[in-house]
């Protein structure tokens, strides 16, 4: 992603994954960490690039030994609703585009028609901000 930026492109990426994530009420994995990664360009040479997963820990973690399973559940504690209900989305979102895939990915790329980082940055004040490094 931070090439796409670092290109002068704007980019969002998302994938499916197997299902690793409960529902907040708990029961059998429905959705995967479908992870959100997003690139914008920007005139001071730093794009701002995020990329989350959905879940409180992500896959890796559990498999590095630094998380357990248990704690595969979507982020945000007693909001993990949202969590939830973006990891659906995005995984429904990707299964629709690809043809009901079992693993899939989407990226949209496009040029940027407006330069908004510098004065994100400006307005967050010295803060460090997603994909600084």
């Amino acid at each position: 992603m931070r090439r796409l930026g670092d290109g002068g492109l704007c980019a969002a990426l998302t994938a499916t994954s197997p299902a690793r994530l409960t529902h907040p009420e708990g029961g059998e994995p429905l959705v995967g960490t479908t992870p959100l990664a997003i690139s914008i360009p920007s005139s001071d040479g730093r794009p701002f690039v995020s990329d989350v997963s959905m879940g409180k820990v992500t896959y890796g973690d559990v498999l590095a030994g630094v998380a357990g399973r248990d704690e595969l559940v979507p982020f945000g504690e007693e909001q993990a609703h949202k969590a939830f209900a973006l990891a659906a989305g995005l995984q429904l979102l990707v299964e629709a585009l690809t043809g009901g895939e079992a693993f899939g990915a989407v990226l949209v790329v496009a040029r940027s028609a407006a330069d908004p980082v510098p004065a994100f940055r400006s307005r967050a004040a010295g803060r460090r901000l997603p994909g600084d490094s």
